[in-house]
């Protein structure tokens, strides 16, 4: 990976583009995310609710894909959809997932 794809995953992205949290269509949960670590923290925060209902219809993956631009992380995810998670499982393995990239991405800029 070279430095500016790295770079640009650490940009914060206008609020149109961040990602909104819902628990099912139309009910937000009033959080969201505008750059790849603070979708990480989110992780950690939002209703597990919310992380189940995203996860199943593939908007986390489309979301990193196609705002952040980081194609090798939507397929991590994707991958994880293999596996039955839900509850406290899945938010583990996204937080892992995406922290894991999130290190990766920070090592290649140093």
């Amino acid at each position: 990976m070279n430095d500016k794809m790295a770079s640009e995953n650490f940009r914060i992205l206008p609020r149109e583009k961040a990602f909104y949290f819902f628990i099912s269509i139309g009910n937000y949960t009033g959080e969201s995310a505008s750059s790849l670590k603070e979708f990480m923290e989110k992780i950690s925060e939002v209703n597990v609710k919310s992380l189940e209902f995203h996860f199943h219809r593939g908007d986390f993956q489309k979301w990193i894909a196609e705002a952040l631009e980081d194609k090798d992380l939507a397929g991590y995810i994707r991958k994880l959809k293999e596996q039955i998670l839900t509850g406290d499982e899945l938010r583990r393995q996204l937080y892992k997932t995406v922290s894991k990239r999130y290190s990766d991405l920070m090592t290649s800029l140093t």
